[in-house]
Protein backbone atom coordinates (compact mmCIF):
# COMPACT_ATOMS: atom_id res chain seq x y z
CA UNK A 1 0.00 0.00 0.00
CA UNK A 2 1.74 3.19 -1.16
CA UNK A 3 2.08 5.83 1.52
CA UNK A 4 1.79 3.49 4.48
CA UNK A 5 5.37 4.20 5.60
CA UNK A 6 4.83 7.96 5.44
CA UNK A 7 1.51 7.61 7.23
CA UNK A 8 3.15 5.60 10.02
CA UNK A 9 5.85 8.26 10.46
CA UNK A 10 3.33 11.11 10.55
CA UNK A 11 1.05 9.21 12.93
CA UNK A 12 3.95 8.42 15.27
CA UNK A 13 5.16 12.02 15.13
CA UNK A 14 1.67 13.22 16.04
CA UNK A 15 1.71 10.89 19.01
CA UNK A 16 5.04 12.32 20.13
CA UNK A 17 3.64 15.85 19.76
CA UNK A 18 0.71 14.92 22.01
CA UNK A 19 3.09 13.57 24.65
CA UNK A 20 5.24 16.69 24.25
CA UNK A 21 2.21 18.94 24.72
CA UNK A 22 0.97 16.96 27.73
CA UNK A 23 4.26 17.14 29.61
CA UNK A 24 5.60 20.37 28.00
CA UNK A 25 8.90 18.71 27.23
CA UNK A 26 10.27 20.51 24.20
CA UNK A 27 8.16 22.24 21.55
CA UNK A 28 5.64 23.60 24.04
CA UNK A 29 8.34 24.59 26.50
CA UNK A 30 11.02 26.15 24.28
CA UNK A 31 9.61 26.27 20.73
CA UNK A 32 12.43 28.18 19.03
CA UNK A 33 15.21 26.03 20.49
CA UNK A 34 13.29 22.87 19.60
CA UNK A 35 12.67 23.92 16.00
CA UNK A 36 16.29 25.00 15.54
CA UNK A 37 17.57 21.74 17.05
CA UNK A 38 15.37 19.65 14.79
CA UNK A 39 16.28 21.71 11.70
CA UNK A 40 20.01 21.42 12.38
CA UNK A 41 19.68 17.67 12.92
CA UNK A 42 17.66 17.17 9.74
CA UNK A 43 20.11 19.22 7.67
CA UNK A 44 23.04 17.28 9.12
CA UNK A 45 21.49 13.91 8.34
CA UNK A 46 20.38 15.04 4.86
CA UNK A 47 23.98 16.06 4.17
CA UNK A 48 25.03 12.64 5.49
CA UNK A 49 22.55 11.01 3.09
CA UNK A 50 23.83 13.05 0.15
CA UNK A 51 27.39 11.98 0.87
CA UNK A 52 26.23 8.37 1.17
CA UNK A 53 24.34 8.59 -2.11
CA UNK A 54 27.24 10.24 -3.94
CA UNK A 55 29.65 7.57 -2.73
CA UNK A 56 27.24 4.78 -3.66
CA UNK A 57 26.67 3.57 -0.11
CA UNK A 58 23.01 4.63 0.13
CA UNK A 59 20.41 3.84 -2.50
CA UNK A 60 16.65 3.78 -2.64
CA UNK A 61 15.29 0.29 -2.69
CA UNK A 62 12.03 -0.79 -4.21
CA UNK A 63 9.25 -0.82 -1.69
CA UNK A 64 5.51 -0.78 -2.24
CA UNK A 65 5.24 1.41 0.89
CA UNK A 66 6.89 4.47 -0.73
CA UNK A 67 4.63 7.02 -2.36
CA UNK A 68 7.07 7.40 -5.24
CA UNK A 69 8.12 11.03 -4.80
CA UNK A 70 11.86 11.67 -4.62
CA UNK A 71 13.37 15.01 -3.67
CA UNK A 72 16.67 13.96 -5.26
CA UNK A 73 17.92 10.83 -6.96
CA UNK A 74 17.89 7.96 -4.45
CA UNK A 75 16.32 10.24 -1.79
CA UNK A 76 12.61 9.59 -1.23
CA UNK A 77 10.48 12.22 0.46
CA UNK A 78 9.84 9.79 3.29
CA UNK A 79 13.48 10.26 4.34
CA UNK A 80 12.87 13.91 5.25
CA UNK A 81 9.88 12.96 7.39
CA UNK A 82 11.83 10.13 9.00
CA UNK A 83 14.77 12.39 9.82
CA UNK A 84 12.43 15.00 11.28
CA UNK A 85 10.78 12.28 13.35
CA UNK A 86 14.17 10.97 14.50
CA UNK A 87 15.47 14.40 15.51
CA UNK A 88 12.21 15.29 17.30
CA UNK A 89 12.38 11.99 19.16
CA UNK A 90 15.96 12.71 20.24
CA UNK A 91 14.99 16.18 21.47
CA UNK A 92 12.05 14.71 23.40
CA UNK A 93 14.22 12.04 25.05
CA UNK A 94 16.83 14.63 25.99
CA UNK A 95 14.19 16.98 27.41
CA UNK A 96 12.51 14.16 29.33
CA UNK A 97 15.84 13.05 30.79
CA UNK A 98 16.64 16.61 31.85
CA UNK A 99 13.22 17.04 33.47
CA UNK A 100 13.57 13.72 35.27
CA UNK A 101 17.00 14.76 36.56
CA UNK A 102 15.61 18.08 37.79
CA UNK A 103 12.73 16.32 39.49
CA UNK A 104 15.03 13.87 41.27
CA UNK A 105 17.34 16.69 42.38
CA UNK A 106 14.37 18.59 43.87
CA UNK A 107 13.17 15.47 45.68
CA UNK A 108 16.66 14.79 47.01
CA UNK A 109 16.99 18.39 48.21
CA UNK A 110 13.59 18.24 49.91
CA UNK A 111 14.49 14.95 51.59
CA UNK A 112 17.80 16.38 52.79
CA UNK A 113 15.96 19.45 54.12
CA UNK A 114 13.59 17.24 56.13
CA UNK A 115 16.48 15.33 57.73
CA UNK A 116 18.18 18.44 59.07
CA UNK A 117 17.60 19.00 62.76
Amino acid sequence: MPGLYLLAIVFSGAGMAVIDARFRLALWRTPLATVVSIAVGVLFFLAWDVVGILTGVFFQGDSPLYIGISIAPELPIEEVFFLTFLCYLAVLFYSAAMRLGEHRARRRAARDEERRP
